[in-house]
This record gives structure tokens, C-alpha cells and sequence, in this order.
């Protein structure tokens, strides 16, 4: 039975958790990577789909692709 709630058919058009790029810093050979995240800091994700030294997207604590290299800005407001 589909919901009447609006919010609830909102919320089911997004994925769940959120989204981060990170950039690849080796691949530990038993299925996850150490990855680098924007501020410094290394953390360990599942996947090895995404070659060392390149950006990858990251959700749920799972390499999901790899990320295109942009510009990065940062701005104050």
C-alpha cells in the first residue's frame, strides 16, 4: 500500500546517509582502502574499485565510484 504522507514520499527520493568525496590512499588487499578525507584525517572504508592517489565518493562507509577531479573553493561567509 503506497503512504499518503508527503514527507515520507519526499524522504524516499533521497538516499540514505550522506555523500562524501574522499581521495585514496591505499588499498589494504583485504577488500577495503584507506581514504583521506577533506580535513586530514584517514579513515577506512569498504571497496577497492578505486585506484591509489584518486578522488572516490564515499557513502555508508562504502567506496560507491570514483569522483571526478574539480576545483575545490572554500569561501567565509
Amino acid at each position: 500500500m503506497a503512504t499518503t504522507n508527503i514527507w515520507q514520499q519526499f524522504k524516499s527520493l533521497i538516499p540514505e546517509g550522506m555523500r562524501i568525496v574522499v581521495t585514496i590512499t591505499a588499498k589494504n588487499g583485504n577488500g577495503t582502502s584507506q581514504a583521506r578525507l577533506r580535513d586530514g584525517s584517514i579513515v577506512t572504508v569498504k571497496g577497492e574499485s578505486v585506484g591509489v592517489g584518486q578522488k572516490a565518493f564515499v557513502q555508508g562507509g562504502e567506496v560507491k565510484g570514483t569522483a571526478p577531479e574539480l576545483a575545490q573553493y572554500e569561501a567565509e561567509v
